[in-house]
């Protein structure tokens, strides 16, 4: 057999490695956002549970290997050679597509992109088949495709969002129906048998069908157990009641119990179902060069043995499950995806990740108006008894993002559902299940106020549509990927690997520079007050330095018409003004930890970051008008225009470093010449303008870089303004915060 082969089968090896490293942090949402939205536990607490629940799971898993090797093409229709490039394109399709979601922070499901790669890359290979074959036509395909088994696995899958999330709204309204917000005082009663039917369910679900044809259960406990199942979960009910009862008078917290319950319930299930989506095309692979070397190395036989029973070696799963273990554990990824969900599901409004839509903003008001005509028809008492179940006592600005009430109802539901279907082999979605299930009991449980629900709902669209093109994209690159390795032989193999490599490292890159500002940010919250204000003061510092950058590189790249440089100081503007609105979005956060008496200092805090988004927002307009003016390959500044442009330049740039050097040493005596050096230059914009006017009539000039050359003028006239207004609060801001220290 030619060597290309083993060297395809270390290939998707290592790229099963990577699969599972970035599929655990995607999917690590799944099963941590509950119990990490709630507090349950510790964070190392929760994550010692999933690593549990991970280990035992990947031994359940063996069942659902079959998806890759026959679930949605029929084998026997594939030779050897092309079977091998078919699992290729779709384990460097799925590497490159997961870790591409993982940077951008959306949870995305494993199970869409592996059936969507393998349906892509199979039928390109079956079309080239049937194109080199005369007897055969394009009605051949359905004899290469696994038809009903696919569209029964995209229909479980999608239906499944709906189920997921009827099924968390309407038992998170009853739950919270039952309990209220109030509900310490009902754990010994209400709370135990609650907690009870939680664990029982767990119990059925994640073990007795969870577990069922491993080595961990005896075959004869588990067919006494199918023998008397009823009997089974009546004895698991009581125990677990019984045994909840007896810790809440012992002052325990049983809710937390019942939430790592569930945490290593849900990790169990998601390692059952979903590893399939991250080792099973190598399992597969790996079986497929087995077979070929046992039949003599006849690279032209039809595979057909894949549709036999699979016998998942069990130090794979072992390996593969110690590997998942290790990446929850030290992965920034999955926290990153994790507080999406988290913020998407939090009782509080506040800072929302998502923008809102008109589409949003029209389903939240037909909300109103239905909530109101059911208001209008319900008595007025059962309106109030039911307003004071959901009615949520004051909360402490450091509390968990929701109780531990919703985190049980999360995981308890999205358990169930995710287990039930493993037992039943089908690959459904565990993020599609786990994030509706979320998204369903924060909708019942009113944490979608009018104050948050336009955004919340952004974000569910967001990530609901996320999940809709990652079918297509994977399907698509799949398909493209599968026809160079076919057509490409040896050298798109090593095209296609080298490019993978550079698209993880570019994406790592960017994922790394995305937390170290989040992790900045965090800082600046949990800050003490002192360096708060100097963390406050380095901010304008160096966002004025980097303004003075910017429109010194942008002058020069569009006097040189560089492409590439004006590009590159776009990105750069865009990146600066979204931090100044970020800031100027936060800016209640941040004055919570400055002195509550100290109002002045407060205020003009607001002030220099409302000048500093305004000058952020004109570097971002000259920045966005030259890129357009050159990128569209019109006519460049007129030597007298850049002249001009010059002299106006380095008039500018004498202003900004007086406030460099005012900013850096706080030392505000040289204000008042900065006003006139102000008011300087404005008679130099007026003397700019008026010669533009003067080169307009003698038809000098064209009229877009005319347009151009008056744009950034006055965003430059603006620039200054509110440059001197900054400068003037800061002064203000810095001397009244020393006469309060």
């Amino acid at each position: 057999m030619e060597p290309v082969y083993l060297a395809i089968v270390v290939i998707l090896a290592i790229l099963a490695v990577s699969d599972l490293v970035v599929g655990v942090s995607n999917d690590a949402v799944n099963f941590l956002n509950s119990a990490i939205g709630s507090r349950a536990a510790s964070r190392r607490t929760i994550m010692w549970v999933a690593t549990l629940g991970i280990m035992v799971g990947v031994l359940t898993s063996s069942g659902m290997m079959e998806v890759a090797r026959n679930g949605i093409f029929h084998p026997g229709m594939f030779q050897f050679s092309d079977i091998m490039l078919l699992f290729l394109a779709v384990m460097l399709t799925d590497v490159i597509l997961l870790d591409v979601f993982n940077t951008l922070g959306l949870p995305t499901s494993t199970t869409v992109s592996l059936v969507f790669e393998l349906l892509g890359a199979a039928m390109c290979i079956a079309l080239f088949n049937i194109a080199d074959d005369p007897a055969q036509t394009i009605a051949n395909l359905n004899e290469y495709i696994n038809t009903g088994r696919t569209l029964g696995i995209i229909s479980g899958i999608l239906t499944s969002v709906v189920i997921a999330f009827v099924c968390g709204s309407v038992i998170m309204y009853i739950t919270r129906l039952i309990f209220s917000y109030k509900f310490s005082n009902k754990l010994k009663s209400l709370g135990a048998v609650w907690c009870g039917i939680a664990l029982t369910a767990i119990t059925y679900f994640a073990l007795f069908k969870g577990l069922k044809g491993t080595p961990l259960i005896p075959d004869g406990i588990m067919d006494y157990i199918n023998a008397n199942i009823w009997v089974c979960v009546a004895i698991a009910f009581v125990f677990w009641s019984l045994l909840m009862s007896l810790l809440a008078c012992m002052k325990v917290n049983i809710l937390r119990i019942t939430v790592l319950s569930g945490t290593f319930a849900l990790a169990l299930a998601f390692a059952g179902n979903d590893l399939v989506n991250f080792i099973g095309v190598f399992m597969a692979g790996y079986d497929s060069y087995n077979i070929a070397v046992a039949n003599g190395a006849d690279t032209g036989m039809l595979m057909g043995a894949l549709n036999e029973p699979v016998h998942a070696n069990i130090l794979m799963l072992a390996a593969s499950g110690v590997i998942m273990a290790i990446t929850l554990w030290v992965s920034k990824k999955a926290r990153r995806v994790t507080d999406t969900e988290v913020n998407l599901a939090k009782q509080d409004a506040g800072d929302e990740r998502f923008d809102s839509t008109s589409v949003s903003r029209a389903l939240v008001r037909q909300s109103l108006k239905l909530n109101k005509a059911i208001s209008n028809i319900l008595p007025k008492r059962t309106l109030e008894y039911i307003n004071s179940r959901f009615q949520m006592p004051p909360r402490p600005k450091d509390a968990p993002s929701f109780d531990l009430i919703r985190a049980t109802v999360n995981l308890t539901v999205a358990s169930l559902l995710i287990s039930l279907a493993t037992s039943l082999k089908l690959p459904l979605s565990t993020t599609y299940v786990t994030f509706m299930v979320a998204m369903g009991s924060s909708l019942a449980d009113r944490a979608w106020g009018r104050e948050s629900a336009v955004y919340r709902i952004t974000g569910v669209m967001t990530v609901i549509l996320g999940w809709f093109v990652t079918a297509f994209v994977a399907f698509l690159i799949a398909f493209i990927v599968a026809a160079a390795l076919f057509k490409g032989g040896v050298a798109a193999i090593i095209i296609l690997c080298l490019l993978c490599i550079y698209l993880i490292i570019h994406s790592n890159r960017l994922s790394r520079k995305k937390r170290l500002a989040k992790e900045a940010e965090d800082a600046l919250k949990k800050a003490p007050e002192g360096t708060v204000v100097e963390r406050c003061i380095n901010d304008v510092i160096n966002s004025t330095k980097k303004i003075i950058d910017i429109y010194n590189r942008t002058l020069d790249g569009v006097f040189k018409e560089d492409r590439r440089e004006l590009k590159k100081m776009l990105q750069e503007a865009r990146e600066l003004h979204e931090s100044a609105s970020d800031r100027k979005y936060n800016i209640v956060a941040t004055l919570n930890l400055l002195k509550e008496s100290n109002i002045e200092t407060a205020h003009y805090y607001v002030q220099v970051v409302d000048y500093l988004n305004e000058i952020t927002k004109s570097m971002l307009q000259i920045c966005k008008s030259t890129f357009v003016h050159i990128d569209n390959n019109h006519e460049g500044l007129s030597i007298e225009q850049m002249d001009d442009l010059k002299y106006v330049n380095a008039r500018m740039n004498e202003v900004f470093e007086r406030v460099d050097a005012m900013l850096v040493s706080n030392d505000f005596t040289d204000i008042d010449k900065v006003i006139e050096m102000r008011d300087k230059i404005f008679e130099d914009f007026a003397i700019a303008i008026k010669n533009q006017i003067k080169r307009n009539t003698e038809n000098k000039n064209t009229t877009r870089s005319s347009v151009l050359y008056l744009n950034i003028l006055t965003e430059d006239k603006i620039m200054i303004l509110q440059m001197r207004n900054m400068l003037k609060a800061q002064k203000y801001f810095v001397e009244n915060e020393s006469k309060a220290i």
